[in-house]
């Protein structure tokens, strides 16, 4: 049996276990280390010692103190006409003027639509003959009724001699019965004379209605704008049948225009009628005007208040429904600037911000969102003059004690 080859085998085998399990021994050997388990504590020991002195978190504190701004409810809307017309027809009749055409301004009272008259003048014309005819049957029934009463007086006459004749025997009954018929005649005669007065006078006032309705459908005919605005469709094309209630046309008025939004009922109190209000349109316009209108009734399914506030409008360049930013100022308050960057949520997912202390100790506050510029954001909620945390705050928390870097608001 020969030894050189077991002897390799077994120098072979020991080298590789060397490499592979005690590599980090071999190699604290070759370094001059004493002895790789000592090289291991000595790991171990610094590790925990460093634990031990880990240095406090280094935190950017801002230095900030509040001011007063003036606070604004700001709510998205969109821009309306301030009124939109379907003027309709209110007669039958045929077009026989020319068509205006959509987006043209209109004035109050200018024509938009002129019907064919047909035979309405003639309709016209046949009722004030009838309500002449009856003026005239007037007096011809007061004259009867005068006559009437003449009569009447003549018959009592008759009638009081022929009773005192009658008594001092000088006159029949048969006399003073004919007197008394006489005076009964002559009552009704008075009453027949009356109804053909009424009946005369009736006759008027059921004649001039006819006029006024024959003159009522001849102004139908002409169809006018009701106020001063644009065309938002063409009039009735030339030659069309109209109907009671076909369309002339649309007209809608944009000077003063409105500006309609939808404000939360957590808000609604803080918006009054005349605050000015400030919106801008997906245009880049920006326009002024102030609250005329605040809704008493909430929607059901946004439980929002509609409030409309008038712009003018004088130019029209404004156009019904477009997009609009709109905040309307109302009492003023005091706010902190702060970064946008230094708003955070706590555990419980409310906003706010981490403030430095006393003795260096990290807290929490919420804050409400007042308003955002370019600048940062504004925020209530806080002590007149607080350490907000800038920079870190999301690598601490409550309790936890930090070293500041301090600066001012203005870097």
């Amino acid at each position: 049996m020969r030894i050189v080859p077991l002897l390799t085998a077994v120098l072979v085998t020991l080298t590789l276990y060397a490499l592979v399990f005690e590599r980090d021994t071999l190699f604290a050997f070759a370094r001059g280390d004493e002895t790789a388990e000592a090289a291991t504590e000595d790991v171990q020991t610094a590790g925990g010692l460093a634990d031990e002195a880990a240095p406090a978190i280094r935190v950017v504190v801002l230095r900030s103190t509040a001011q007063e701004i003036d606070s604004a409810v700001i709510l998205r809307g969109q821009t309306a006409a301030l009124r939109q017309v379907e003027v309709r027809s209110e007669t039958s009749a045929r077009v026989i003027s020319d068509p205006l055409r959509k987006g043209s301004f209109v004035e109050k009272g200018d024509l938009l639509c002129k019907l064919d008259p047909g035979t309405r003048e003639a309709t016209l014309a046949e009722a004030r003959a009838r309500l002449s005819e009856a003026k005239s049957r007037v007096p011809e029934s007061e004259a009867r009724l005068e006559e009437a009463r003449a009569r009447l007086a003549e018959a009592k006459i008759n009638n009081n001699a022929a009773d005192k004749l009658s008594q001092g025997g000088f006159a029949s009954e048969t006399r003073l019965a004919s007197t008394e018929a006489a005076v009964r005649s002559a009552e009704a005669g008075i009453a027949s004379a009356e109804s053909g007065l009424e009946t005369a006078r009736s006759g008027i006032e059921g004649a001039a209605a006819a006029v006024a309705a024959a003159e009522r459908e001849i102004e139908r005919l002409s169809i006018h704008a009701p106020f001063d605005g644009l065309l938002e469709s063409d009039t009735a094309e030339l030659g069309s049948l109209m109907q009671p209630g076909s369309l002339c046309a649309t007209v809608i008025q944009l000077d003063p225009i409105k500006l309609v939004g939808y404000v939360p009922e957590t808000e609604v109190s803080r918006v009054e009628i005349g605050a000015m209000a400030r919106a801008n349109l997906a245009d880049g316009q920006t326009v002024q005007g102030e609250v005329t209108f605040i809704s008493r009734s909430a929607d059901m399914q946004t439980r929002t208040f509609e409030v409309e506030i008038h712009v003018p409008n004088p130019d029209l360049t404004i156009r019904d429904g477009q997009t609009a930013s709109i905040m309307i100022s109302a009492e003023g308050t005091t706010a902190h600037r702060l970064p946008q960057s230094a708003l955070t949520l706590n555990n419980d997912g409310r906003l706010g911000v981490r403030i430095v202390g006393p003795d260096n100790v990290v807290d929490f506050r919420p804050v409400q969102l007042l308003r955002d510029d370019v600048s940062g954001v504004w925020v209530g909620g806080l002590e007149p003059e607080a350490d907000v945390i800038v920079v870190g705050q999301d690598f601490v928390t409550r309790g936890v004690t930090v070293i500041p870097t301090y600066r001012e608001a203005a870097q």
